[in-house]
């Protein structure tokens, strides 16, 4: 019976067969990272995922052996799918096909389509094999790149006439990394990074660039699953205690609700905050799992003086990264940070349980300002945080959570379901419990807020699809906030709705629409008062886009969005924006290029719209609009080794890329604000960048 049913399903291989050439992030990441930047993340543009995808395209995970870990880091499957995968092969055994991926429930075709560049059925080579091969077999990458905005901005006028504060380095953008990879086994790399603002050998920064981060990594040696040295994340249950690595929020991926990684990962990113620095080891032994790390790194923080004892006391960490002036200067590295901390955990054949803990130590104390939203912000030089995390899986139901406590007993707790109701119907559900003086360090869990502190929802989230080609994927999601927050002077609430239908007919055609619904309160003047009042403020966002394979070499791409901010107020107002999208790769080339045409306006900065940016290889954007204006911008890149001769089928010793994108706008003869405030209507960046492996 399996055979016939392989044997069926064989074909569908033109159609799959067809994903393994697309390059592209998926759209449904592309809106995971759009709702990132939306909601205030720090680094939005992390792309230490783009890294991991493309190096399983070069060397892609056999689905026969993965575990759970293995295949959450994709980033492309729910953790009810992951598990049903495992189930499915502990019932049946290995895959003969990985076209057999379709006999597994919750795996429809626009799944199998997602993650078929990066899989493989084969039989795995012993530990002895891969030992003798990992410190030779591996890829050495090496890339430069810089960028610059070449409208100059008030931050580099001189002295003279910028005051007291200006920006001390020139305009350049620069960025460095050495990495060697074999298989994700073994790993180790280099990276540099200058801001533009920042100086570059000198003043501040007479050791070259302002960041510097080193990584060796290394998997399965014998009963060690992770050894980390040097700059690495820890990921902790479902991220009440601490979650460094990339994870999502509400998307239109209905299912995408829980937190998925291994406790270690390396870093090799190019943000300057969310990860540790110092040694993290992972032990397996049978079902028993146990992580002990320990870190020491200097922070950035904006500091003041004990108005009593005229210590230096820490207000605010600064997480940008920026170092570009002396007052950013001034705060560069004054805080140092200890953390230490580990994980134990037992994995059942159906389930598995987790013990966390993590204890930091600060060299200055922590006071944020008087402000009351701040009543119950960490306070003081030491934190600690402990939690108990599980999940579950009964026939169709996989259960997750964790609860988590502070050093003060303050507490906190999610919880949630993946469920297969039907081959066609998947239902998410996630409770969490936050209260308002829970604090944690580092933390990124599954909540409305940017950090899991101050909050109470409920979620849920289906996922239909009801006949080929079809998806129907919504959520509901209602909120409280019982403390105050940044703008936001009483206990609010919330709810937040979202609808999308993707249609995909056939491998040439992508369309899907969205309608998105979001209500919460803030501060709202009132004319007859002298104070603000706490009122409710609706935003709603429609968006239709449509994806068009016109050939092999081909394709066009077009998205229309329509927002409307807090409906019939006195500060209301809409927001367009209208985007054409057009890629081209001639068969055989050694090169390819992407052009994009928009044009937006909407009526203040309330109603911006973010949108994603496809850049040059491992690199992208997800700039913001208002206003009114034009923007184009053009990407072209060229494998110079296919260039001169070599095939794309053996290693790539060389990529040539170079961007070009300038927003024009029509109504506004003045662009930007404080240092970044440009005299015109026009933004231009131009991009350039050189990859080599060897």
């Amino acid at each position: 019976m399996r055979s016939i049913f392989i044997a069926g399903v064989l074909l569908f291989t033109g159609m799959l067969a067809s994903a393994q050439d697309k390059q592209e992030m998926s759209e449904t990441t592309k809106q995971q990272l759009e709702n990132l930047a939306d909601a205030g993340s720090d680094d939005p543009e992390d792309d230490s995922n783009l890294q991991l995808l493309d190096h399983y395209r070069k060397h892609p995970i056999n689905i026969n052996t993965a575990n759970a870990e293995e295949l959450a880091a994709l980033n492309l499957l729910s953790g009810l799918q992951v598990q049903q995968l495992l189930a499915y092969r502990k019932l049946l055994g290995l895959l003969i096909n990985p076209y057999e991926l379709q006999a597994i429930p919750s795996w429809d075709i626009a799944t199998i389509k997602k993650i078929f560049p990066f899989i493989v059925v084969a039989d795995n080579k012993s530990l002895a094999e891969k030992l003798g091969e990992r410190w030779k077999g591996g890829d050495n990458k090496l890339l430069l790149r810089s960028a610059r905005v070449l409208e100059k901005s008030k931050g580099y006028d001189l002295p003279a006439t910028a005051g007291t504060s200006y920006y001390l380095g020139n305009r350049d953008k620069y960025l460095l990394r050495y990495s060697y990879n074999y298989k994700n086994l073994l790993q180790w790399g280099l990276l540099a990074g200058k801001d533009a603002g920042e100086q570059f050998f000198k003043g501040s920064q007479r050791q070259g660039f302002d960041f510097y981060s080193v990584h060796f990594f290394a998997r399965k040696l014998g009963v060690i699953k992770a050894l980390a040295i040097g700059d690495y994340t820890v990921n902790l249950g479902q991220g009440l205690l601490q979650w460094q690595a990339l994870a999502f929020k509400k998307n239109a991926d209905a299912m995408a609700v829980k937190r998925q990684s291994a406790v270690l990962r390396p870093y090799n990113a190019a943000g300057e905050y969310n990860f540790h620095r110092g040694i993290g080891i992972t032990l397996q032994k049978r079902n028993w799992e146990g992580t002990l790390f320990a870190s020491f790194r200097k922070i950035s923080a904006s500091q003041s003086a004990d108005s009593i004892t005229g210590d230096g006391i820490v207000s605010s960490f600064i997480t940008s990264g920026y170092h570009r002036t002396a007052a950013e200067n001034a705060g560069r590295n004054s805080l140092g940070q200890l953390a230490v901390g580990g994980n134990l955990k037992y994995q059942g054949s159906n389930w598995h349980a987790g013990f966390n803990a993590i204890h930091y130590h600060f060299s200055k104390p922590v006071q944020k300002s008087a402000d009351p939203y701040h009543l119950y912000a960490l306070q003081g030089s030491e934190l600690s945080n402990a939690s108990f995390d599980y999940s579950y899986t009964w026939r169709n139901v996989h259960f997750f959570g964790e609860a988590a406590a502070d050093s003060k007993f303050s507490k906190a707790f999610l919880s949630g379901a993946l469920v297969s109701v039907d081959k066609n119907i998947d239902v998410s559900v996630v409770y969490r419990n936050i209260q308002k003086d829970y604090v944690s360090v580092n933390a990124n869990a599954f909540t409305e807020n940017a950090y899991p502190v101050n909050e109470n929802g409920f979620y849920t989230g289906v996922s239909v699809r009801p006949v080929a080609g079809l998806r129907l994927d919504a959520y509901a999601d209602l909120f409280r906030f019982p403390w105050l927050k940044y703008r936001v002077d009483a206990a609010s609430q919330g709810k937040d709705f979202l609808v999308q239908l993707n249609y995909t007919p056939n491998k040439q055609v992508e369309m899907y629409a969205r309608y998105k619904s979001e209500t919460k309160m803030s501060n709202q003047a009132v004319d007859t008062l002298a104070a603000a009042v706490v009122a409710a403020v609706p935003k709603k966002d429609l968006r239709l886009q449509t994806t068009l394979q016109i050939s092999r070499q081909f394709s066009l791409a077009n998205r229309l969005e329509l927002l409307w901010y807090n409906g019939n107020a006195p500060d209301a107002g809409q927001g367009f924006l209208g985007n054409m999208d057009a890629s081209y790769k001639p068969a055989h080339a050694a090169w390819s290029s992407n052009l994009r045409l928009q044009y937006f306006e909407t009526s203040g900065y309330n109603e911006r719209i973010y949108t994603y940016e496809t850049g040059l290889p491992y690199n992208f954007s997800i700039p913001f609009f208002y206003g009114k204006g034009f923007r184009y911008y053009f990407n072209f890149d060229c494998d110079a080794g296919q260039l001169f001769g070599k095939s794309r089928k053996k290693k790539r010793y060389m990529d040539i890329g170079f961007r070009w994108a300038q927003t024009v706008y029509s109504n506004s003869a003045v662009i930007g604000s404080g240092l970044d405030e440009i005299n015109g209507n026009k933004l231009t960046e131009i991009k350039v960048q050189l990859i080599m492996i060897f």
